[in-house]
């Protein structure tokens, strides 16, 4: 598969088997959020992987809202990116560790698409208590969570914009010149 391929295919899971993901499979996902570009090349992030099952439903509880409750009792791993703000940069008030974790994720969701595997970017969220839960240092910031496991469900692609209202040539709203 190739990555425009990946990246059309790719849909956000909220169903997951009850099967197993490889250590391989994992350690391919890991590569993906290791080799992403960053600020700098600062590399602010780093992920939590949770693979014990009383550790995931308790995540679960403390995550309510998003997604079901299926995925916890289901998926073999869930990942919890972590940003550091001070070693990423901030420039005209936009600060990067944002973005860096963005771009970390979408390497690794791609990647788990790839190999057939699901995901689910999950971002609302009360941080403090699963801060507190995994341990996760007061200067850190909890970004954004996704179950990683074997689909369950093939979700039909959502609509997107069109290019005429996507892009535009030179200045705003100005159409692309075929």
């Amino acid at each position: 598969m190739d990555v425009m391929e990946a990246i059309e295919k790719r849909r956000s899971i909220r169903r997951y088997q009850d099967a197993p993901v490889s250590r391989e499979q994992l350690a391919r996902f890991l590569e993906a959020v290791r080799l992403a570009p960053s600020w700098k090349d600062r590399q602010c992030w780093n992920v939590i992987v949770l693979s014990d099952r009383e550790r995931i439903l308790k995540l679960g509880e403390l995550l309510r809202q998003n997604p079901g409750r299926t995925v916890f009792e289901t998926v073999p791993y869930f990942i919890v990116f972590t940003a550091d703000p001070e070693k990423s940069g901030v420039r005209d008030d936009k600060p990067y560790y944002m973005t860096d974790v963005g771009i970390a994720m979408q390497n690794a969701v791609l990647a788990a698409e790839e190999m057939g595997l699901g995901t689910c970017w999950v971002g609302s969220f009360t941080e403090g208590p699963i801060r507190e839960f995994l341990g996760v240092p007061d200067h850190l910031r909890i970004v954004a969570m996704t179950p990683l496991g074997v689909p369950a469900e093939a979700p039909d692609a959502r609509p997107r914009m069109s290019m005429a209202e996507l892009a535009y040539e030179n200045a705003w709203g100005r159409p692309l010149a075929e």
